[in-house]
This record gives structure tokens, C-alpha cells and sequence, in this order.
């Protein structure tokens, strides 16, 4: 992973109260981050950052807004998808034994001898949540999917039931069956 200065924040300069960054997102920042997936491609994110400093611990505010090409999972075709979320992050400063407290899941501690704070593993993550796990061609002004069409005719063609007769081994079980109801019927 490559050191980006970028994504530092060196937050023992800043006053106390509410800061803006922003960062801009690309394919390059995401495999620098660990990002494999061949199907997200031509990633374009804009990430906004609120940066609230307080006395002993810091409050984050993570917008994400942007797109990306990925295959469409119903006709495997490429698409433009829209990145949206918001994310919040709390950071609590903490002495030098910060090593045996856990993390939570919204809750990070660093020791206040840390003068500044990297944010880019946390942009990396938020980006990659903000993929939606359903990724479908949106349907066009006029109602109709956005899917190739010769896709969904084969989709649909393969979803209609088989119309071939089926050798049913299990038909004369059915026969046996109706019978045993029938004579407990008649014993009644």
C-alpha cells in the first residue's frame, strides 16, 4: 500500500469546531488499497468529510457520492452505477495503553500521542460499502428494463416451465397412498 499524504489530517494543529475535506476517489486509490474486483471498474467518488474536533474525541461524517461501471447481474452487461452513503465515525483519544482496548464498530481509540490521523483506510472502506450488493440496470423512462434485451428473452426462455413428460417413478406410490386413505375412511 503507498503512503498518500492526501489522507492525512494533522489534527493537534486544528482548532476546535467543525472542518470540511475533500477527496476524490479513483481506480489507482483503490487498488493501492487492496481493491481485486475485476467487475468494478472506472470508480469516480467524491468523499466528503466533516471533521468535528472536540476536547477528547473527534466526530466524522463520511458522504459518499459518485459512480462506477460494473456488470449488470441479470444480463452481465456493463452499467454506470450511482455510489451513495453516508457513514459516521467516532475517534476517542486515549493514553498509551490504547493497545488493549477494542475497537467498536463505530468507535476508534488512538493514543493522544498520535499527532495525526491517516483517514485513507477508512475513505477505502466507506467507498467499497457504498456499492450496492444488487447491481441491476436501472428500467428506462418508460418502464422497461435497462437489461439487454436479447438477455432477458434467453432468461425468460429458460425460466418457463419444461413441457417434456416426465418419467415418474413415484406415480404408483400416489395409487397406494389414495388406496390406505380409503380403507381408513371405510373403517371408520
Amino acid at each position: 500500500m503507498k503512503h498518500n499524504r492526501e489522507f492525512e489530517i494533522a489534527w493537534q494543529g486544528l482548532k476546535p469546531g467543525l472542518h470540511t475535506f475533500q477527496y476524490d476517489v479513483d481506480n489507482r486509490f483503490m487498488v493501492e488499497h487492496g481493491e481485486t474486483e475485476t467487475d468494478i471498474k472506472n470508480i469516480e467518488a467524491k468523499v466528503v468529510l466533516k471533521f468535528d474536533k472536540k476536547t477528547n474525541f473527534f466526530l466524522l461524517h463520511f458522504d459518499v457520492d459518485g459512480k462506477m461501471t460494473a456488470a449488470c447481474d441479470r444480463c452481465g452487461d456493463d452499467f454506470e452505477l450511482g455510489l451513495w452513503d453516508e457513514f459516521d465515525l467516532v475517534i476517542k483519544l486515549a493514553g498509551e495503553d490504547v493497545e488493549e482496548i477494542d475497537d467498536e464498530a463505530d468507535v476508534v481509540f488512538i493514543p493522544r500521542s498520535e499527532t495525526v490521523l491517516d483517514i485513507s483506510r477508512w475513505v477505502y472502506e466507506f467507498v467499497m460499502l457504498s456499492v450496492p450488493l444488487q447491481r441491476i440496470h436501472p428500467d428506462g423512462p418508460d418502464g422497461k428494463p435497462g437489461c439487454n434485451p436479447e438477455a432477458l428473452r434467453l432468461l425468460n426462455q429458460l425460466s418457463e416451465p419444461d413441457e417434456t413428460p416426465k418419467n415418474d417413478i413415484w406415480k404408483g406410490l400416489e395409487a397406494l397412498k389414495d388406496d390406505s386413505n380409503n380403507k381408513k375412511r371405510k373403517s371408520k
